[in-house]
């Protein structure tokens, strides 16, 4: 088998019935070498499928009962971590998608990976043509990005104490190995910096503009990520905009711990506002 959409076909074919026939029309997976196999496991009670996929490890968790048209919700960063809102969502028949882009903090090399995965679950697994894209933390850089680079693909987001602006974190401590990770994924130096425009908080008119639904929980007092540096700026954007935006902010709570104890205002956001 020289394509990698084999196995992971053969697995998903496996786990549950829900997969269409591949039609003539259907856009083909991306070609990538053949990989490890992929591998069924349990997560949570749900069914849960691990491929490779351009060489990053790629997870796929299935529910019970899909609901229709196959919604899904995609973890940019920290698959697993307060998985409230996915383990909601799968009750209710989404799927909860991750690829591993690690360390690459949203550059165009990390969107070039998402384009792939994206294609591969529209195309092979048949999910729905838009996503929900869920950024906790430094997910939040991946998140924005694919949106103001794909927003015909994104239902919503969700952003958890978000990364907006790579000044903010990690370029805080000039010092950290994720500054020197970020600079060189981005392709940049201290003395190109000041020039950049690729950060999600550049970014926001092209999600605005499609009126792309966002929730957002931040804790006012989050020294990691500020609030004013990051939300605060594309909350202020998004509704000069006119865009949907509904931030849930958190007193005296800081950049931990993320999502909410009851996940169910997040839930309704996205089942009312996501449009598949």
């Amino acid at each position: 088998m020289k394509m990698l959409r084999g196995p992971v076909l053969a697995a998903l074919a496996m786990a549950a019935t829900w997969l269409p026939a591949q039609t003539p029309k259907a856009a083909p997976a991306p070609a990538v070498p053949a990989e490890a196999p992929a591998r069924r496991s349990e997560w949570n009670g749900y069914e849960r499928i691990d491929f490779t996929l351009a060489g990053r490890a790629c997870i796929l968790v299935l529910p019970k009962t899909p609901a229709p048209g196959k919604p899904w919700i995609w973890r940019t960063e920290f698959f697993g971590h307060e998985p409230q809102v996915d383990l909601a969502l799968l009750e209710r028949g989404w799927f909860v998608a991750y690829m591993d882009a690690k360390n690459m903090y949203g550059s165009r090399k990390a969107m070039a990976l998402f384009g792939e995965f994206y294609a591969h679950l529209v195309s092979q697994a048949g999910l729905a043509p838009k996503v929900v894209l869920e950024g906790f933390s430094r997910g939040g850089l991946y998140a924005v990005n694919f949106a103001a680079t794909h927003p015909l693909r994104v239902a919503a987001l969700y952003l958890d104490a978000p990364v907006l602006d790579i000044r903010s974190w990690p370029g805080r401590n000039r010092a950290s190995k994720e500054w020197a990770e970020c600079l060189e994924a981005y392709g940049l130096t201290e003395q190109t910096l000041p020039a950049f425009r690729g950060n999600p908080i550049d970014r926001i008119g092209a999600v605005a503009a499609r009126k792309i639904p966002i929730i957002a929980v931040c804790g006012d007092a989050d020294d990691v990520v500020p609030f004013a540096e990051n939300t605060g700026i594309l909350e202020k954007k998004y509704r000069e905009a006119g865009a949907p935006i509904e931030v849930i902010l958190k007193p005296g709570v800081g950049h931990h711990p993320h999502s909410l104890k009851d996940p169910m205002p997040v839930v309704n956001f996205l089942l009312q506002n996501a449009k598949f």
